[in-house]
């Protein structure tokens, strides 16, 4: 899909169809602007992007990590930051502002005004990237709820593994019940204003708990190793998003935090509450001692366990 909407934008430049590129027609002159409205505007522009960070959760999976997962951002952030923004390009210079607002798809209005009868082509391409987006989101999402109940950080259930297949079965089951519920509401932009605000509020934590490590434990090795510019860039940028955001939309924004916190008492329920009755013990032990969510992967080892009702016991591998 970029890359066909990459060779039409080519192709429209080429025959000097620019006119909606100049400013003075793309914009309104003398239009007011807000700045929490334009940071709005970049929350719902980063979602294009957001699957950047999703290698990061699959670590695990690659062949030498150490050499590989530079290898795979230098090589798609940027790949993929310019098909995106020449298939931007490419619907600007073939739909007026007026045309791009009016759209409910923008690539499909866009496949009809150029390809004529061949304009099908577009909600196949969409929906053909959708699903490769779907898989991916599974894919990567699965693994961080895997990767943090093996760490005790959310319920040991969710590190279960499919006997046969090894792959975290309860995990899935998990992200797909949490998506189904933030379907339910009826405005798509409201859902990505609170998953984007939820999502960078995150980022900004994980930088600056890097830039804290590096500070605090200077001579740690560290395989791949950025000069901290970065870092304290990004948390500039970080800021005045975040800030912005929750000032220009403070109800949204504040129902992306309150569903935040929702994992809160689950995590002290579930986690952090060590002396738990013993019926509690027997009710979790009931239900990982299913045939299909046997078997647990635990820390960096390569032992797998089995939940009974009074204790973890050891197997080894199969094979």
């Amino acid at each position: 899909l970029g890359l066909d909407l990459n060779i039409l934008s080519c192709f429209c430049l080429s025959a000097g169809d620019y006119y909606w590129l100049e400013p003075a027609n793309a914009f309104e002159p003398f239009q007011d602007y807000d700045v929490g409205l334009i940071a709005l505007a970049f929350l719902q522009g980063s979602f294009a992007y957001g699957g950047w960070n999703f290698l990061n959760y699959v670590t695990e999976e690659l062949v030498d990590p150490y050499v590989n997962l530079p290898r795979a951002i230098f090589i798609s952030i940027p790949l993929v930051t310019f098909v995106y923004v020449f298939a931007n390009i490419a619907y600007v210079t073939a739909m007026s502002p007026q045309e791009l607002l009016a759209s409910n798809a923008v690539a499909v209005t866009f496949g009809e005004k150029l390809l004529g009868v061949m304009a099908w082509i577009m909600p196949i391409s969409v929906a053909l990237s959708t699903f490769g987006g779907v898989n991916g989101s599974l894919f990567t999402s699965s693994r961080l709820f895997f990767a943090g109940a093996r760490e005790g950080h959310l319920p040991s259930l969710l590190a279960m593994i499919h006997v046969k297949r090894c792959t975290p079965i309860p995990a899935l089951l998990f992200t797909c019940l949490s998506t189904l519920l933030m379907l339910c509401t009826s405005d798509m932009y409201t859902l990505i204003n609170y998953v984007g605000f939820i999502n960078y509020l995150f980022y900004g934590v994980t930088v600056a708990g890097q830039i804290v490590l590096r500070i605090k434990q200077p001579d740690m090795h560290r395989p791949i190793k950025i000069s901290l510019i970065w870092p304290v860039i990004y948390l500039i940028f970080w800021a005045f998003l975040l800030i912005f955001s929750l000032y220009s939309e403070p109800i949204v924004c504040g129902i992306g935090l309150a569903i935040m916190l929702t994992g809160v008492p689950v995590y002290f329920l579930g986690v952090y509450w060590d002396n738990k009755p013993q019926c509690h013990s027997f009710a979790i032990a009931a239900i990982v001692q299913q045939k299909l969510t046997s078997k647990l992967w635990v820390g960096s080892e390569s032992s797998l366990f089995t939940h009974s009702p009074s204790s973890l016991q050891p197997l080894s591998p199969p094979g």
